[in-house]
């Protein structure tokens, strides 16, 4: 049985701007006479409500729940459309852009997704990507991390491999989880991550089944007119460093898997990590050939009527910048010329 929602039910209105800050003046409006009709692709991955979120190891990979959704209603105030990938990719390729637009994706795919991030855009009436790495729902991508925070966030201790650790303020929690996940970024990470499972007696298939999102989950979703499913490879792997027939079996196969589970045509890709190091001119022919008509990275940067749809621009939303004013800087192009002069493409 498919788990149910368990978020706040609040009315799309009523959740407060101010809340988040106030949006620079004038910047949208000089924005919109200077660059006219846009589009913005944003992507995010994991979301948590405000008290929950204020106390994750991790809270960075996670948008709170409550200023997505002062968002959305920004977003409309501001007459800007949302749309799916599929219509964002035809407004492109008609050479000609009528409306300012905007497509939000969720990259992997958590049960959070189900729970918690579709009910939110349901409420807005308007649509979201699910970008899936289907390695989670068919369980042989461990979620070393989702699993790591889980630990640290609900335990008052736990064993490493030089003895206990006393778990204390947030900020402790928030420090270790930082510690033990940069040394387990690596090929040997879900060793080190079965291994302080056996230390702390953490059941890791129970832990998976605990964040992951499913198959019935997406079959559920699937059949939602404002749910748009593509692909981000089978196994999170960073395609760049793939061979060609590598390469070929993460973009392809993820494509067959959820065609073949879902009955969903999949047209649109998402490129794990997706930065200049991570993807690429050959990588960008793969997902061509294995069928995808669209493909995205995260190379920070506005969509206009010449974007190039095999290797669209989409920005990251972090989810310790809860501002208004952040979102303005990303709307007019601001944050997108900072990354290029800061080299992080």
């Amino acid at each position: 049985m498919v788990a149910q929602s368990q978020t706040q039910n609040y009315n799309v209105d009523e959740r407060p701007v101010k809340s988040f800050g106030t949006p620079l003046p004038g910047l949208a409006e000089i924005a919109d006479r200077l660059l006219g009709p846009r589009g913005c692709l944003f992507t995010f991955h994991r979301a948590a409500t405000s008290g929950v979120w204020e106390t994750l190891p991790n809270r960075n990979f996670y948008l709170n729940l409550d200023f997505l959704d002062a968002l959305l209603s920004y977003l409309r105030r501001r007459d800007w459309d949302v749309v799916t990938m599929e219509d964002a990719a035809q407004r492109i390729r008609t050479g000609r852009l009528a409306r300012k637009f905007v497509n939000f994706s969720v990259d992997d795919c958590y049960r959070d997704t189900y729970e918690a991030v579709v009910p939110l855009f349901r409420r807005h009436g308007v649509p979201v990507t699910l970008f899936v790495t289907t390695g989670i729902p068919d369980q042989t991508l461990p979620l070393i991390f989702a699993g790591l925070e889980d630990a640290l966030l609900t335990r008052d201790s736990v064993v490493l491999e030089d003895g206990a650790r006393s778990l204390g303020t947030t900020a402790e929690r928030r420090a270790l989880y930082e510690q033990l996940a940069k040394q387990w970024d690596t090929p040997d990470g879900p060793t080190h991550y079965s291994h302080f499972c056996h230390l702390n007696g953490i059941d890791e298939h129970a832990m998976h089944v605990k964040h992951a999102i499913s198959w019935d989950m997406l079959e559920e979703l699937a059949n939602d007119p404002l749910v748009e499913i593509g692909g981000h490879t089978v196994s999170h792997s960073r395609i760049s460093s793939l061979s060609d027939d590598g390469a070929m079996e993460e973009i392809e196969g993820c494509r067959r898997r959820l065609m073949a589970r879902l009955g969903v045509p999949a047209r649109h890709f998402a490129f794990p990590y997706g930065r200049a190091a991570d993807c690429g001119p050959r990588d960008f022919e793969i997902t061509a050939t294995a069928g995808f008509v669209s493909a995205s990275t995260t190379r920070k940067g506005l969509v206009g009527p010449d974007a190039r749809t095999d290797r669209l621009p989409r920005i990251t939303l972090n989810g310790g910048h809860q501002s208004l004013t952040m979102i303005d800087a990303h709307l007019s192009g601001m944050t997108a010329v900072l990354a290029r002069a800061l080299g992080r493409v």
